[in-house]
Formats: C-alpha cells, structure tokens, sequence
C-alpha cells in the first residue's frame, strides 16, 4: 500500500485513474489544480504522483521539476494527451519515471503504478542509515549483506571502483543489481557526480534512442551528457534492440579511444555499468544480443546472486526495511518473532530483495503490537508443499514458490535412498543400477554422516 497524489484537470479522468489505484489498495488523494497539487505534495510527500502535462493553471513540467528538487524519493508518471517524444523526454530528464499517452488502458496504468513503486523501493538506494538499523557496520561500497557472495563482490568493488573499465551485472530480477552499481559509484572520486540510470524496457525504441545518443531536437543531450564525470548504468541491456547495440558499440568505442588518446570531452567522461536479468551469451546464440558489445562491456563481470542462495543477508536486509518503514510511518521498528524469521528464511524469494521488502511492508501494515507473527506475512511465504520420507517417517515441507530443483534435489535423495534399500545398501549396485558414479552418488545424498548412517542400516 502506498500514499499517491493525482493531478490533473479533467474530472472523469481523475476519478477512474483514483478509483484504479484505490483498487490496488493504495491511499489515492486526487486534485484538479496544480495549486492544490502543491500543497498535496508538500504536506503528503507521497510515495507516488501521476501529474498532467496540461492543467489549467499550471505547466505539469513545473510541477515534476518542483518534485524532483523538493521530494527527490517521490516517482512521478506523467500523463499527457500531446505523445510527442520531445515531452516525454523533458519530463524524464526532470526526475518522471515514466510517461503515458491519453487514451490509455487501465491495466497500463495500474502495471505502470506498480513498476514505479518497486523502482522507488529497491533496496539499491539503501546507504548507511540502513547499515545503522540493522547494526551492521556498512563497508565502504554501502551493500547490506553478511553472505560469503556479498562480501565477495564488496572486495570486487573496492578493488576496481577508480577503474574506469566498463562492467557488466548479471542477475535475476530483484537481486539487487542497481545496488552495486550504486555501490561502485558511491565507492569511487566519480561519488560527487550524477548517478544516472536509463531502464531499456521502460522506453519505446525512438525515446531509448534519443537518450542515449540525442537528437536534432534534444540538442545533443544525452543520458551520457547529464551524467558527465559520473557513472551511467542501462539496466535490462538484453532487451536493447540490435539496432541501438550496434551504435552503442561504436559509441562506448569512441570513448575508450578518446580517453586513451587524452581528449575526451567532459559529456562523454562517464563511468559505463550495464546490467542484464538475463544470461547475454544466451542472447549471442540466439541472435538477440551482438557478441562484439558483449566483450566490450562485460570487461570487468560480476555475478549477482539471487537471495535464496544467501540466506543469510536475509535478517538484515529485513531490518533494513523494517527501519524504512518506522522512519516513514514514525511508529517504532516492529520485531520479527522466531517463527515468522524462520519462514522468511525458508521462503526461496522469487521476486528476490524486491519481493522480500514488499513482504516486509504488507507484515508491518498488519502487525499487532509492534510485533510481526507468521499470520502477518505474505500467504504464499507460509503455504508450503509436502513431500513425504516413508522410509524415515518424516515430511519434508517446501514453501511454495520453492524453485525447481530445490524440490528435484528431495526427490532425489528419496529415489537414491530407496535404490539403496533394494540393494540392501551396496551402493555400488546402487550406483550402477542408476547409471550414476559413486562419488556422484555421495555428492547427491550430501553429508558425509548423513550418507554413513544411510549406508549403515
């Protein structure tokens, strides 16, 4: 649930664009002046504004300029009637997130709504204030996270955050990517200058195209240009279409000649991180992605691990947004009982940090006496599946949303169990009987112990 503003003229408009959002179960408030809207936004600091371009007395550029200078942490989707390029390019460079053209469809909007409100709410934006909450002293690159992987990439950022070599994030959605690309920044002298990040899924092909190498009418101005001295990151490259990577290549190539020549100009100094939720050597075989960029800008690769394989950053990531959500409601920090910490540390988190931050959120709004229990987290984070050991007389229980080969790995271990017991526990015959080496058999029952016990009975 978040606190919304509405802006805009046209009454019928603003009230299906509230009622859609209350429908998701936001807090919406709706005005029809820019005026109103102002003092909406000054007295409300929402979460999210969806602003007109037109209003009657006043230019909504004005008003996301006012936003972005005043309330920086507010998303902002502008909506106009005039779906000209130059606009919607002024309202991004502004601070808007996004844009829509009237007519549009509801489901747009409210998928629109949604996608600003993760955006707002990744925990990349997270510095040491969230360190300070989780009492975990924060490193220089300011992750959150005590896992063996998180530390590995904290030494992987100190390491090379003054090289100006570009670097490619590969990871599932959610897993943090923009978090240690903010980290390398705010890690290396380019922290005093802009951070500038350009989503490729988030702009039609014509706009993705003007901001990252400008236009007759844009002036030269370019994502590169705002951010120069700074760092730019293009999240989700793997959908950037072959057209656009070909003049990225050549562009990203100017830039490396340039510096080494010494004659680079100040709008094209910048720092260049790309990120992918999706393998790019997939996207070299298929077609989809042009192997020569690839090589170009994966020199320095670093691998993002999803959260379900470093359970343990999940308790301070936890409360890391348990203090987010104290700070901005000003009630005290909830506590996580036992039994809801052990759920959430058992939940596999296929939306990643994202998702592990809005189930935070929904166990705060429904606590009871500051204090979070299993029946306040998400449903499908206590619903769990059953997979019954008859041999041991024990069931296994896997959160739904478990992964695939989570749930194949306990099956295996009670396929291989039962082979042993039809062989009477050779587990030569078992081996062989499953056309499988003995070493790979040991591996797949996991501890050493657990495989002697097994073999023993």
């Amino acid at each position: 649930m978040a606190n919304i503003l509405i802006i805009d003229d046209e009454a019928a408009i603003l009230n299906l664009m509230a009622k859609s959002c209350r429908q998701q179960g936001h807090d919406v408030t709706a005005v029809q002046t820019g005026k109103e809207g102002l003092q909406a936004l000054d007295a409300q600091q929402p979460e999210l504004m969806i602003v007109d371009l037109l209003i009657g007395d006043m230019n909504g550029l004005d008003i996301i300029r006012y936003s972005e200078e005043h309330y920086p942490s507010t998303e902002v989707i502008m909506v106009t009637g005039n779906g000209s390029v130059e606009t919607a390019v002024k309202a991004m460079r502004l601070g808007a997130f996004d844009y829509l053209t009237k007519p549009f469809e509801l489901a747009d909007l409210q998928r629109t709504v949604e996608l600003g409100l993760q955006h707002r709410d990744q925990p990349a934006t997270a510095l040491e204030e969230g360190f300070r909450s989780a009492s975990i002293t924060p490193p220089s690159s300011g992750m959150i996270g005590e896992s063996a992987k998180v530390k590995e990439i904290q030494s992987i950022i100190d390491r090379i955050a003054d090289n100006d070599s570009p670097v490619l994030l590969e990871g599932e959605f959610g897993s943090g990517k923009q978090m240690v690309a903010r980290s390398i920044h705010n890690a290396s002298t380019r922290k005093d200058a802009p951070f500038k990040v350009l989503q490729c899924s988030a702009l039609p092909e014509e706009l993705l195209e003007t901001e990252l190498f400008g236009s007759p009418t844009s002036r030269g101005e370019t994502i590169f240009s705002r951010a120069a001295g700074g760092t730019v990151l293009l999240e989700e490259i793997h959908v950037l279409p072959v057209r656009l990577q070909s003049k990225l290549d050549s562009y990203l190539e100017e830039i490396t000649t340039r510096r080494m020549m010494g004659d680079l100009p100040r709008a094209m100094d910048v720092r260049f991180i790309a990120s992918s939720a999706k393998p790019l050597q997939e996207g070299i075989e298929n077609g989809s992605f042009r192997e020569d960029l690839y090589y170009k800008i994966s020199i320095i690769p670093i691998e993002v691990p999803p959260l379900r394989s470093r359970v343990e950053d999940i308790d301070p990531l936890a409360a890391h947004f348990l203090k987010q959500y104290s700070d901005r409601t000003g009630a005290p920090v909830p506590e996580i009982d036992k039994y809801a910490k052990r759920l959430l540390e058992s939940y596999s988190w296929p939306g990643n940090v994202g998702e592990l931050q809005n189930a935070i959120e929904r166990a705060c709004a429904f606590s009871k006496e500051n204090r979070i229990r299993p029946v306040d987290l998400p449903p499908k984070v206590t619903q769990k599946v059953e997979i019954t050991d008859e041999d041991e007389k024990t069931t296994h229980h896997l959160p739904i949303g478990t992964g695939l080969s989570d749930y194949i790995r306990k099956q295996e271990k009670l396929f291989i169990r039962e082979t042993l017991k039809y062989n009477e526990g050779s587990r030569e015959k078992a081996a062989s009987m499953l056309g499988v080496s003995i070493a790979t058999l040991y591996r797949k029952m996991g501890l050493k112990l657990e495989k002697d016990k097994m073999l023993a009975k």
